[in-house]
């Protein structure tokens, strides 16, 4: 009897430890569930986010911040077709589309120096057109100069009364890659992009295509009659030393510039 109760006592204690041990087999995978419980969550949570940034559909999402917006930008009405009674020089912004893309412009220059007839390009840089017409039409060229020559560019600059002239506001560039010849009419800027606004320039000659390099300033015309006074206008050229290349000997002054719309 000794012997089978110590057996029974000995194999009681096997099965406790067995069952010990089961248990702390059993705590260990259920505290590593817990653990990975904890974290897959993170992960599924974070790749759903992911997903969404990437895949999500603007028609189905919906938010309660107002979008980003910026103010507008006040645009200067148009002028009368037949020019304004006195000259315009302040402006409340760029202007309102004022040309008809199927009629071509031309403008006519009277300066100190002859006159001088440019045909617009409305085709290739309607933008740069609607400007300078409006421009002319509210008589802002009346009585400005031609305040630059530069022979090493052969070019005549204007549209103001020097060069740091400002019409207040600036317009975007139409295009890029121009190629400069004898003739253009030129939208000048500083070396930045978009930042013309009214003054120009003439080509004279052929150094003009010392420019093609760049090629960022919009040629929006062509001179059909005063080649010879553009011309007239370089050979009073005198040098200074103001960075410009140089000025008229005398005071050439733009009188007016006339539209004539067909």
């Amino acid at each position: 009897m000794g012997t089978d109760k110590r057996q029974r006592q000995k194999a009681n204690r096997e099965r406790a430890r067995q069952e010990r041990i089961r248990k702390q087999k059993l705590n260990k995978v259920r505290s590593r569930g817990l653990r990975f419980g904890l974290g897959i969550p993170v992960v599924v949570l974070a790749l759903f986010l992911v997903a969404n940034l990437v895949t999500g559909d603007d028609e189905s999402t919906t938010t309660d911040t107002a979008p980003a917006t910026t103010a507008p930008v006040e645009l200067t009405p148009c002028p009368a077709v037949e020019g304004e009674s006195e000259r315009v020089n302040s402006f409340a912004g760029p202007m309102e589309n004022c040309i008809d893309p199927a009629k071509s412009y031309t403008a006519t220059f009277d300066t100190t120096e002859g006159e001088i007839v440019v045909e617009l390009d409305t085709e290739n840089t309607p933008g740069t057109v609607n400007n300078f017409v409006s421009l002319a039409r509210y008589r802002y060229y009346d009585t400005t100069t031609i305040f630059r020559t530069d022979p090493s560019i052969d070019i005549i600059q204007g549209g103001g009364f020097s060069a740091s002239d400002s019409v207040g506001y600036t317009i975007a560039d139409e295009g890029s890659g121009f190629e400069y010849s004898e003739g253009d009419l030129v939208m000048a800027r500083s070396q930045g992009p978009n930042s013309g606004g009214a003054q120009f320039f003439f080509v004279t000659g052929p150094n003009g295509s010392l420019l093609n390099s760049q090629g960022t300033y919009v040629t929006f015309g062509k001179i059909t009659q005063g080649l010879d006074v553009v011309k007239a206008i370089q050979a009073l050229h005198t040098a200074t030393d103001d960075g410009l290349g140089g000025k008229p000997s005398r005071t050439v002054t733009v009188n007016s510039v006339t539209i004539t719309e067909k």
